[in-house]
C-alpha cells in the first residue's frame, strides 16, 4: 500500500528520493522502489531543487535525464548517502549482536584473578568484539571516560549503578613474610600494630586508607604507619613478600602467596569483610549485546 511521502526538514531532505530517481531515470519506478506515490516523489525533488537553487533533472514525456548540476550532485551525494546508510547498519549491528569495542575500567589486582582466566576464551567466542581493559585503581566516571562497564569492590560502587556480583564476599587479611615475623614478631592485637611497619594504600581520592577490623559487631579503624605507601594492592603484596612490612590485602589477592608459604596471615579472628567484587554499569538503557555477552561469559568462567 502506497503512502504519502513525508518531507523531512534538514540537509538530507529529499536526497534519498533524488538518488532513487537518478538510479531509475524514472519517477514512477523510483516511487515504487520507495513505496510512495509518484506525486510525492515529484514534490520532494522540486523541494530539493528549490533548496539547492538549480534544476537537477531534465524531464520530457518519455525520459528523465540529469542536468549538469544533477550529475555533480549525484557524484558527491551518492557516495556520501551510501556512507550514511552503512553507518546506520553498523550502529544497528552493535545493538543486534556482540560486536564493536568493549571498554572496561578495572583495578590492577582484578586482572590476574578474574579477567585473565576468561580473556582468551571470550575473544575466541566473540571475534567481532574488541576488548579493551584499562587497569587502574583510580575510580573513574564511566560515561566521562568512555567505558562500557567497570569492576570494583562492592562498597565503592555508586548506588545508581547496576551491579553484577562476580565473587562471594571475602575478608581483608593482614599478611607478612616469614622473615619479617622472625625479625619483628607477630601482632596479636590491633594495638600491637603501632610497633610494626605497616604498608599503606592511598585511595584515588588522595586519602590513605585506614586498616579496618571487626570486634564482634564493632568496626575498628586503625591508623597505622610504615615505610611505604602504594596506590594498588599488587604493589603492597610484592613489598610484603620482600619483608618490608605488613600489608592488609583482600584475601583472594593474598591466597596464592599464603599457600606457597611466602606470606603468613595474622589477626584473622578480627578480619573485616567486603561484599565482594562486582561488575557495574549505568544500565539506564538496554544493555548492548557486547556487554551482555561479556557478563554472561565472565560469570560462567569465574
Amino acid at each position: 500500500m502506497k503512502q504519502n511521502y513525508t518531507i523531512r526538514h534538514g540537509a538530507l531532505e529529499g536526497v534519498e528520493v533524488f538518488l532513487a530517481v537518478a538510479r531509475r531515470r524514472n519517477f514512477r519506478r523510483a516511487a515504487a522502489d520507495l513505496g510512495v506515490t509518484p506525486s510525492a516523489v515529484s514534490q520532494a525533488v522540486r523541494a530539493l531543487e528549490a533548496r539547492i537553487g538549480a534544476a537537477l533533472f531534465v524531464r520530457t514525456t518519455r525520459s528523465v535525464g540529469l542536468t549538469e548540476a544533477g550529475q555533480r550532485f549525484l557524484d558527491r551525494a551518492g557516495p556520501a548517502f551510501e556512507e550514511i546508510v552503512a553507518a546506520g547498519e553498523a550502529a544497528r549491528d552493535v545493538g543486534r549482536r556482540p560486536t564493536g569495542l568493549l571498554r572496561l575500567s578495572v583495578p590492577r589486582a582484578v586482572v590476574p584473578l578474574i579477567l585473565e582466566p576468561v580473556i582468551a576464551s571470550f575473544c575466541q567466542a566473540y571475534p567481532e568484539v574488541e576488548l579493551e581493559i584499562a587497569a587502574s585503581d583510580e575510580m573513574v566516571d564511566l560515561a566521562t571516560g568512555g567505558f562500557d562497564a567497570g569492576i570494583r569492590l562492592g562498597q565503592f560502587i555508586a548506588t545508581d549503578m547496576v551491579a553484577v556480583r562476580l565473587t562471594p564476599s571475602f575478608s581483608f587479611v593482614v599478611v607478612g613474610s616469614p622473615d619479617y615475623f622472625e625479625r619483628h614478631g607477630r601482632p596479636e592485637r590491633v594495638d600491637d600494630l603501632r610497633h610494626h611497619a605497616c604498608l599503606r594504600l592511598r585511595r584515588s581520592n588522595g586519602a590513605i586508607a585506614p586498616w579496618t577490623f571487626v570486634d564482634g559487631n564493632e568496626a575498628i579503624e586503625a591508623i597505622v604507619s610504615g615505610p611505604l605507601i602504594a596506590h594498588d594492592y599488587p604493589t603492597l603484596l610484592g613489598a610484603a613478600m620482600r619483608g618490608i612490612g605488613l600489608a592488609q590485602i583482600p584475601r583472594p589477592v593474598a591466597e596464592g602467596p599464603i599457600a606457597q608459604g611466602k606470606l603468613e596471615p595474622v589477626l584473622d579472628t578480627i578480619a573485616a569483610t567486603t561484599p565482594g567484587v562486582f561488575l557495574y554499569h549505568p544500565g539506564k538503557r538496554q544493555i548492548l549485546p557486547k556487554l551482555r555477552a561479556f557478563i554472561d561469559h565472565l560469570k560462567s568462567g569465574v
